[in-house]
């Protein structure tokens, strides 16, 4: 088999909005700086994400003092057709093992 060279197209399995996700689930008071500094991307980038998941109806946050406690909507469905079945709940306890 030839090899890729190392200008190969690379990819992973999870989106940052899922590494995202993940993270906050995992702690619903992490700050922006940590939950970047995690997944590997800005803090822009993490807070757009942030407002995409609202958005989208998978999480709520309430302001505590300076910082944020956020809440995730576990009963809601996967968006994509395809993934059609599993709510964010079994998507996330097959991701938090």
């Amino acid at each position: 088999m030839e090899e890729r060279s190392s200008t190969a197209r690379r990819w992973t399995f999870l989106t940052n909005h899922a590494r995202v996700l993940v993270q906050i689930a995992r702690d619903p008071g992490i700050r922006v700086r940590d939950i970047a500094a995690r997944c590997l991307l800005t803090e822009r980038a993490v807070q757009r994400i942030i407002v995409d998941l609202e958005e989208a109806g998978y999480l709520t946050h309430e302001r505590d003092g300076r910082s944020n406690h956020y809440h995730v909507l576990a009963a809601q469905q996967l968006r994509h057709p395809a993934d059609a079945g599993p709510n964010l709940a079994e998507l996330l306890a097959v991701l938090l093992q």
